[in-house]
C-alpha cells in the first residue's frame, strides 16, 4: 500500500489551535482545536509551516479584524452536491448571515435542508468556507461542528451582535 503525503501547520487562533492541512498546493482542511493531525492509516503527515505561509496570514488578517474575504487555493474534495453547498457557502459576505433553508433555496435545491445542513457539517474548511455564517430559521445558533460557542465569536468578531436571519 503507498503512503500519501499530506502536509500540515498549525496556527494558533482565539478559538483555539487550528491544524492546517493540504497536498503542498492547495489547503484540504482547517481543523480547530488540533494540534496534530491523527496517524496511521495510507497517510504520510509532515509538518511544513512554510507551504503555508499564505493561508497562516490570511488567517491571521482575519482573526485581526484586517480581512474578510480569503483567497486561497482550496482543495475541497466531496460529492457534488456538498461541492455545490460549499460554493453557497463561500457566497455569504463577511459579517452575513444565512439560514439553512435560504443555502437550499440558493443551490436550487429547497427541499433539500437536512442535506445542506449535513453537507455544512462535513465541510473540511472551517472559517475559510464560512459555515458558522448558517443559523437555524428562527434565527438560532444551530449545531456546529467546532462548537456552538466558537460559532458565536466567529459571528460576533464579523459583527453579527444579535444572529438574525439576512439573505445573502
Amino acid at each position: 500500500m503507498q503512503q500519501t503525503t499530506v502536509y500540515y501547520s498549525v496556527i494558533d487562533s482565539p478559538i483555539d489551535p487550528l491544524l492546517l492541512s493540504g497536498d503542498g498546493e492547495r489547503l484540504r482542511g482547517v481543523q480547530m482545536g488540533a494540534t496534530k493531525p491523527d496517524q496511521g492509516g495510507a497517510v504520510n503527515w509532515h509538518r511544513d509551516d512554510a507551504l503555508f505561509a499564505a493561508a497562516r496570514a490570511q488567517l491571521q488578517a482575519y482573526f485581526g479584524g484586517e480581512l474578510k474575504e480569503f483567497d486561497l487555493p482550496l482543495d475541497l474534495a466531496g460529492t457534488g452536491f456538498q461541492c455545490e453547498v460549499w460554493a453557497a457557502l463561500q457566497a455569504i459576505p463577511f459579517g452575513v448571515t444565512a439560514s439553512y433553508a435560504e443555502l437550499a433555496e440558493r443551490v436550487g435545491r429547497p427541499r433539500a435542508v437536512r442535506a445542506v445542513g449535513q453537507a455544512n457539517g462535513r465541510n473540511p474548511l472551517a472559517i475559510v468556507v464560512p459555515c458558522h455564517r448558517v443559523i437555524g430559521a428562527d434565527g438560532s445558533l444551530t449545531g456546529y461542528a467546532g462548537g456552538v460557542a466558537r460559532k458565536q465569536w466567529l459571528l460576533r468578531h464579523e459583527g453579527v451582535a444579535t444572529v438574525q436571519r439576512t439573505m445573502f
